[in-house]
């Protein structure tokens, strides 16, 4: 199911105007959930960080054992074409997608040799740039590299973000704070997570229970070249109580600011709003 509009799909080759079928029903995607995908935007008539995007894709692949058949720099060229669709004041989600079509004889590990591929373009306008949300515990958690494959944006791994935010919406919040496998703060159900206290920045140390995005990359070195640091470390839930200011990052919205972790409030502040600045003054510099 789509949640935007004006969808056009490169699939064999070839764009096709629609939301056009691509797996089928005993393609070892559909049934056994080998898929991986990588999501950049266009606006503003860019296309902000889009290589990093598809190399990140082909490396997803590799972690579930499918072979990447697009080099990222002629994925780039594919998804410039396919942006013709679509006006410069349009707001598109990007999303190159791989999925195994093949098993072995035991149907389970995945035929090399035979990859699926295509990119969906979905015009999906960005979030509103006083968009905000809260947060709320969640008893879910991050997996570890030894129990599922958190080395890769795996189609397989949202499931669990679905019940992270089923149960949280439930009670009244937007997103979960998630704990990782040992307790600590890891990220939201859908992003990254940023904090401020007394004028200090903070994230999670990529532990690798979570991807540490491309997004969130961008943003500590935004925030560096602006004279920030950006402290990476091990961060509790009585951390976030504490702070002054929450935040999250993620490709789809760029910067959301937080105003609640349960029963705590927080205002919408400096460091996000300058935060978001400093994104789309970037973005407007980037390769278009």
């Amino acid at each position: 199911m789509s949640i935007g509009s004006n969808i056009v799909t490169w699939f064999e080759n070839r764009w096709h105007r629609d939301d056009v079928a691509i797996m089928r029903a005993a393609d070892h995607g559909s049934w056994l959930g080998t898929s991986v995908f990588d999501g950049a935007r266009f606006f503003a008539g860019r296309t902000p960080d889009l290589l990093a995007h598809c190399e990140r894709v082909n490396h997803s692949a590799r972690a579930l054992m499918i072979t990447p058949t697009v080099e990222a720099a002629e994925m780039v060229d594919i998804i410039r074409d396919g942006l013709r669709h679509y006006g410069p004041d349009d707001a598109v989600y990007i999303r190159p997608m791989y999925w195994a079509i093949h098993g072995d004889a035991t149907a389970i590990v995945p035929d090399a040799d035979a990859t699926g591929f295509a990119i969906c373009l979905e015009q999906i306008p960005m979030a509103p740039a006083d968009a905000s949300t809260t947060l709320a515990r969640t008893r879910f958690r991050r997996p570890v590299l030894e129990d599922n494959v958190v080395n890769a944006k795996a189609g397989c791994l949202y499931p669990n973000n679905a019940r992270m935010l089923t149960e949280v919406r439930a009670r009244g919040f937007g997103n979960a704070l998630v704990a990782d496998a040992m307790g600590n703060v890891a990220e939201s159900a859908t992003a990254n997570v940023f904090m401020v206290r007394d004028g200090e920045i903070f994230t999670p140390i990529a532990n690798g229970t979570f991807l540490a995005g491309i997004t969130r990359a961008r943003h500590i070195s935004n925030l560096a070249a602006d004279g920030s640091e950006v402290h990476q470390q091990v961060l509790t839930f009585a951390d976030f109580e504490e702070a002054d200011e929450v935040f999250l990052t993620g490709n789809m919205s760029k910067i959301t600011p937080v105003t609640a972790f349960e029963d705590h409030r927080y205002q919408i502040g400096p460091v996000a709003r300058r935060l978001r600045e400093m994104y789309w003054d970037w973005a407007a510099t980037d390769t278009p």
